[in-house]
């Protein structure tokens, strides 16, 4: 065991850039000396056996044939008969086919040999209630239909408990009124119609669905004084022909409607407590919850149409021609103005209550460290049947239990805590995972070591992950010992086969399901992994058994080839030595944006300043960290004192990520690395509060500029000191 001074002591994190250099390099080489040592006296390790990131060569081996019993574990007839059970009626959060569904859970998860816990909590929930939709003009009134065809091929179509077309927190109202086509209804888009003269006051827009979240469309509109608002999907023109689409082909069947939520409001959760569990009104701890009318939800009526329903409305319309980056998919031209000789009535009755939901916790108590977590999830809830989304990815994880279960029954247990977690009432906020983040926020800081997301994730062969950037090794490395269902091939072959570099291309999490209270809230590493097809039936009522049999996975194979792969993913963060994070990525991206930041923007400096050589020295520190981890991985030395210690400062590394007082322009974030785009919704910004006051043209909030990059240098400079006790660790004292 080699011994050495702390390099941490001998300079200051501050300044001294140069002496840290160098002080790497003479470690780098001692580095070197430990591996000669090990050559010589450990001999008789086979250079030729696999390695496993964060496992000695004799763990490795143990745990490389666990993988191999576990995949042999893995059934696809148990896949299917787990999706059946769940999607074989719509289960909206709140209803009760939902608590049906809760039961199951709970049941399958209790079978497998999981201890299994419900978390209650009673949150503001809206309920389908009763939309009518009517264009009017001087000789007639015409129901436009809110409702999906029903098709003899497909008897779930036909499903008495199916529910119209509705999105859930629209305001309730009956408005006529003249409308206005606001194309996708982003923020230029009403910001183009203001240019162009044309008042939205007193009008109902006319949206279709795409470039941003729904929820964004309704909130401009109402912004710009707009009565009421539909949305409608647009048509494909290739997709004109009805033979050419559902229940003919898996395209889009044009009454198909997009449900969905339209909450904008800047936390997730329940909307009546941020910030906290919404705990039952029966319990002792229940919290005071905010006034309905004083939560900024939308106040307008909202409802979604399919195609065939929007052609009829869009036909219409007399009013000037739309501009022609506005056009669509339908064989007629598109205007902006109906005319002032047709209306619409728009009647959206859509009552909101306080309702029970439930998320189903199953837990394989780890055997060395049960305090440190590995959590996997996805949401239980669906807009219908959600056989795609989101339970492709709920049967999956409950598949992987069961074959888990077979292992535990044989006497295994993971080191780690395995955690399966089944969300209740994601669809209309994220509900169910932030109140759970926001009960157990000290626990999860403390404790999680990860979480993987599995929503509508079985839906195709194209294997895909969005990561936070320590996660991006182990997410790669585990998918080289998964063979694709539909090849001979590995899954990371498959993944890259058509990339000149191959690399993985890994994306990054922005919102849109449940890793975001995790990495926004807790920054806790997340990921959202799956085998992907295009799913044109989102939130439609033919999200179904037919549609999925028919169109994704007749076999049932990818759902199983994913519980595969969860479950190395999933062993090996629970078995490891050293919890194989990849703290690298985060110094190298960090830099890179830096650098595209100050390229985007005219007459920014970020290169030449202080946190870019703290970043410069964060890199040359995990690039150690990562020679330090590969040999041990490959050598099994050196020994190290407290393997707990480490692991424990490994797990808190990103919390330093965390922002107390929240990001510039939303303070229940607070991962200062990453967020949502706060204008669009769903995509990502990278260094989210840098890139707002760039992009703000308000002065006070471009006077925050240097409070913004102090709090980055200060992030930077405890990740430093954070990853030098790290290395102390695994180095030596």
């Amino acid at each position: 065991m080699f011994t050495k001074k702390s390099r941490l002591k001998e300079f200051s994190i501050f300044g001294k850039f140069f002496s840290k250099v160098f002080v790497i390099m003479v470690s780098k080489q001692l580095n070197l000396f430990a591996f000669i040592f090990t050559l010589i006296f450990l001999g008789n390790q086979s250079l030729g056996s696999q390695t496993l990131r964060g496992f000695s060569p004799g763990k490795a081996e143990v745990q490389i044939k666990l993988e191999q019993t576990l995949k042999e574990n893995i059934h696809s007839e148990t896949f299917r008969s787990h999706l059946y059970a769940i999607t074989s009626e719509p289960h909206h959060a709140g209803s009760e086919a939902s608590r049906r569904v809760i039961d199951y859970l709970s049941e399958a998860m209790e079978n497998a040999g999981l201890e299994v816990t419900h978390y209650d909590y009673d949150v503001l929930l809206a309920n389908p209630g009763e939309v009518k939709i009517q264009l009017i003009s001087d000789s007639s009134k015409k129901l436009i239909p809110n409702r999906e065809y029903v098709y003899e091929e497909d008897p779930w179509s036909a499903h008495p408990e199916l529910s119209h077309g509705w999105n859930a927190y629209s305001g309730s109202g009956d408005v006529t009124a003249e409308f206005v086509y606001v194309n996708y209804g982003t923020k230029e888009d009403f910001e183009k119609l203001d240019s162009l003269g044309i008042e939205l006051g007193g009008k109902i827009a006319f949206a279709r669905y795409g470039r941003n979240f729904r929820g964004y469309k309704a909130k401009y509109a109402e912004e710009y004084g707009a009565l009421g608002l539909v949305i409608f999907t647009d048509a494909t023109k290739s997709r004109l022909d009805p033979s050419a689409t559902f229940p003919h082909t898996g395209f889009l069947d044009h009454s198909a409607i997009q449900r969905g939520s339209l909450i904008t409001l800047d936390y997730y959760g329940d909307p009546l407590t941020p910030h906290g569990p919404s705990l039952p009104i029966d319990h002792p701890d229940t919290p005071e919850r905010l006034d309905i009318a004083d939560v900024d939800l939308p106040r307008i009526p909202v409802a979604p149409i399919g195609s065939a329903a929007g052609a009829k409305i869009l036909s219409a319309m007399q009013g000037e021609k739309a501009p022609d980056d506005w056009q669509g998919g339908f064989d007629f031209e598109y205007r902006i103005q109906s005319g002032t000789d047709v209306k619409l009535n728009l009647m959206v009755d859509q009552p909101r209550e306080i309702k029970r939901i439930t998320n189903v916790i199953g837990k394989i108590e780890g055997s060395k460290y049960p305090d440190e977590w590995v959590i996997l999830g996805c949401h239980h809830d669906a807009w219908t049947f959600g056989t795609a989304d989101p339970n492709s990815g709920t049967a999956m994880l409950l598949t992987l239990a069961d074959a888990l279960g077979e292992l535990m029954s044989a006497g295994w247990r993971p080191e780690r805590t395995i955690v399966f977690a089944h969300w209740d009432a994601e669809e209309y906020g994220l509900i169910g995972a932030t109140e759970w983040v926001e009960q157990l926020l000290e626990e999860l800081k403390a404790n999680a070591v990860a979480y993987f997301n599995a929503d509508m994730t079985a839906t195709g062969a194209r294997f895909g992950a969005a990561a936070t950037p320590s996660l991006h090794t182990g997410i790669i490395e585990a998918s080289k010992f998964v063979t694709h269902p539909d090849t001979t091939i590995s899954l990371f072959e498959y993944w890259t086969k058509d990339i000149e570099t191959g690399r993985a291309p890994i994306g990054r999490l922005g919102s849109g399901s449940d890793f975001a209270p995790f990495v926004l809230y807790a920054t806790v590493p997340a990921a959202q992994i799956g085998l992907y097809g295009s799913v044109p039936v989102y939130h439609s009522a033919f999200d179904n058994l037919y549609y999925y049999e028919s169109f994704l996975d007749g076999d049932f194979k990818y759902g199983p080839a994913l519980a595969a792969y969860y479950g190395l993913l999933t062993t090996r963060f629970a078995n490891a030595e050293i919890i194989p994070y990849d703290f690298h990525r985060y110094a190298v991206k960090w830099i890179l944006h830096l650098e595209d930041l100050e390229k985007e923007f005219d007459g920014v400096n970020l290169s030449n300043t202080n946190l870019m050589n703290l970043l410069a020295l964060l890199e040359n520190q995990t690039a150690f960290y990562n020679e330090l981890i590969n040999d041990f991985s490959e050598h099994g030395i050196p020994m190290i004192e407290s393997v707990e210690k480490l692991n424990k400062e490994l797990i808190v590394w990103e919390r330093n990520l965390f922002l107390e007082e929240g990001l510039p322009f939303n303070q229940w974030m607070q991962n200062i690395f990453i967020s949502p785009d706060p204008f669009q919704g769903y995509a990502a910004w990278v260094l989210p509060a840098i890139r707002y006051v760039l992009l703000s043209e308000d002065e006070t909030v471009k006077d925050e500029w240097a409070s913004i990059i102090e709090k980055h240098e200060i992030a930077v400079r405890q990740m430093l000191l954070s990853m030098h006790r790290i290395n102390d660790f695994l180095y030596g004292e």
